[in-house]
């Protein structure tokens, strides 16, 4: 076991397991099924992670594989950190290939949330994209959400068109974790432009889910709330 993993489990809170696994939807058929907790809060995670941040890669390639749904996670926070503290491209090139190429162990929301748009959204914001087209037309759940929550970074800069379109390819996803984060993105744009948030609605409101409908309309005033939700 990898002194990382050692710092992690002295914080840990096992009484808090079983609250961890039903807000996580560890069930079986739920999108978490058999992930394990030992329950260590995220700014104790962030604590171990800055105090590993010299960590290798090849260390941080075996914590990322762990069963353990906190090791991973605070290989993925460390990962952040060696992006936002690289001195060189190469150096921040290296944190997105291990990204790219270990991305499928972040298999949670938050795992997800927390990195993509602090990895893949500075370093695509300039660059080509179609690896988050690819992965907006996956079938892999977390490949969806990653291709959604990376343009979070985008719209920050004030850049909308990616946002836009991946909200389109992923307007009539089933699932509400897709649903969420893209009503959650549209959302994050009309925070910064009302009228391109308006003109979204406008074209696709009908057919967006309601669950969808319902997190991007949260922060307009609330007689155009109840006007697109009277027409839905």
């Amino acid at each position: 076991m990898h002194k990382l993993q050692i710092e992690l489990r002295a914080l840990a809170k096992p009484e808090k397991i079983p609250i961890y696994k039903n807000f996580f939807k560890t069930g079986e058929g739920e999108y978490g099924e058999g992930d394990d907790f030992i329950c260590v809060t995220v700014p104790d995670s962030r604590k171990v992670a800055r105090a590993n941040i010299d960590i290798s890669y090849e260390d941080l390639a075996y914590i990322i594989k762990s069963r353990i749904h906190e090791d991973r996670l605070c290989a993925l926070i460390i990962l952040v950190y060696k992006f936002e503290q690289a001195k060189t491209q190469q150096e921040k090139q290296q944190a997105v290939d291990f990204y790219i190429k270990y991305h499928l162990y972040g298999n949670n929301w938050d795992l997800v949330d927390v990195i993509t748009p602090k990895i893949l959204g500075p370093w695509l914001l300039h660059r080509d994209k179609s690896i988050l087209y690819e992965y907006a037309h996956s079938s892999n759940l977390w490949e969806r959400r990653i291709a959604i929550m990376t343009t979070f970074h985008f719209i920050r800069q004030g850049e909308f068109k990616d946002t836009i379109r991946i909200s389109e390819i992923l307007l009539n996803d089933e699932h509400d974790l897709i649903q969420k984060a893209v009503g959650w993105m549209l959302r994050e744009i009309g925070k910064k432009d009302q009228k391109e948030l308006i003109d979204f609605l406008n074209k696709h409101y009908k057919n967006m889910p309601r669950t969808m409908l319902r997190y991007s309309i949260e922060r307009l005033p609330e007689q155009l709330k109840r006007s697109y939700l009277a027409k839905y």
